[in-house]
């Protein structure tokens, strides 16, 4: 079978910055995380073997002079030591654990050093989901010249609608050909129209090269989560505030606030904080009501609201976006991540609802035991970790029922 990821930066941004926030913080540190299919799907006869393969052949990719060049150019915020690790870097398959049940249930699990493992959650998924639509034959329906004049609408509607949009979708493609199809469609649109909105680029590094689009991402629920295994869960988006700020220095400055709730957020989020950060994500709750809960908070520190921007990428299409973009307009500076909406919307396919979340966290090697963690949000249906973990983690927080 032909190698599925043939390109170091076919990634998404948010890797590399947390990757090179992980060196600089917590180089010692292990960790494990675990796959998740939340429509527990069964997949084909031997498609253990195949990702097998898929993620061995990983270990081939290594990041070139044109893509190095491009993320200093793009990507100023990141320190010149980490593209030295970068050259260096080589994926290592003995990391990955694969296994599939006797009726067909799939289980991944990464084990290593944080900043060797965090570089292969998105690889390892869309390699899942691409895998997935070969070996049960749904690739052959993949219409893509269809899916170029799609893709070209949703654009289209959502620039008229003065949408700020970004595509999130390289975790859950169809194929990588999907998501090129999406971003080349996007970008040839927002070239020609000239609307009150705009296509702001893409998560995935690779395509922001190939088509000139700023790559877009800052941080994920792993970092708050591995902290909060560390340290507790209390102060752990405080303490991943100071952590990521003693990176970054005030770039990369939009948080995803939502790993353990909004109420454990808000008492964390002190006024230093709130203006350091250009805004926050919103990843999970009810869109419209997380906004208010962002704007009342803002205005009880003293801040105009409509001064910062936020990030709406909570399982957003089209339509949603736009009626979101209507509500927030006069509240804040709204921005919108689409994932699978953008790269997985074919007609008669299914995407996957799948994801990989960091479990357990030890500070060094030298620790004789993982601290277990999980990942609560806002979202009940989005918990992740055993559930004494979860019961623990809620009665931390004085979230238990």
């Amino acid at each position: 079978m032909r190698q599925i990821i043939t390109h170091f930066t076919d990634d998404d941004l948010y890797k590399f910055t947390m990757c090179c926030a992980v060196i600089d913080n917590y180089p010692r540190t292990m960790v494990k995380y675990c796959f998740i299919d939340r429509d527990n799907t069964v997949y084909p006869p031997g498609f253990a073997d195949e990702l097998r393969c898929q993620i061995a052949l990983l270990e081939s990719v290594a990041i070139t002079d044109e893509e190095v060049d491009f993320m200093r150019r793009r990507c100023r915020y990141i320190p010149d030591w980490f593209y030295n690790y970068l050259r260096g870097f080589r994926y290592d398959s003995r990391l990955v654990s694969v296994r599939q049940d006797e009726e067909g249930h799939l289980g991944i699990s990464f084990e290593g050093n944080w900043s060797e493992t965090i570089l292969l959650e998105v690889k390892v998924l869309a390699i899942v989901s691409e895998l997935y639509y070969i070996m049960t034959g749904e690739v052959a329906s993949l219409d893509y010249k269809r899916y170029y004049k799609t893709s070209y609408r949703k654009a289209e509607r959502l620039i008229e609608a003065g949408c700020v949009f970004s595509d999130f979708g390289t975790r859950r493609r169809a194929s990588f050909e999907a998501q090129d199809t999406a971003i080349r469609a996007m970008k040839e649109r927002g070239d020609t129209l000239a609307g009150p909105g705009r296509f702001s680029g893409t998560s995935n590094v690779y395509f922001a090269m190939k088509y000139d689009l700023t790559p877009i991402g800052t941080m994920a629920h792993e970092l708050i989560c591995a902290i909060a295994g560390m340290y507790g869960p209390q102060m752990a988006n405080y303490l991943a505030m100071k952590v990521w700020s003693q990176t970054y220095r005030g770039a990369l400055g939009t948080f995803l606030y939502d790993t353990y709730g909004w109420q454990a957020f808000s008492l964390n989020f002190s006024e230093d904080y709130a203006n350091m950060f250009k805004g926050l994500r919103v990843d999970s709750g009810e869109n419209s009501e997380q906004l208010d809960l962002i704007v009342a908070k803002y205005r009880s520190l003293g801040i105009d609201p409509r001064s910062k921007q936020v990030v709406f990428s909570n399982a957003l299409n089209v339509d949603s976006a736009i009626e979101l973009q209507r509500y927030a307009d006069d509240k804040c500076q709204p921005s919108f991540g689409i994932g699978t909406h953008f790269t997985n919307d074919f007609p008669g396919i299914k995407p996957l609802n799948i994801v990989i979340k960091l479990i357990a966290v030890k500070i060094t090697e030298s620790w004789p035991f993982y601290c277990q963690t999980c990942k609560l949000s806002e979202d009940r249906g989005k918990y992740t970790g055993d559930p004494a973990t979860v019961r623990r983690f809620l009665e931390a927080l004085h979230l238990a029922e």
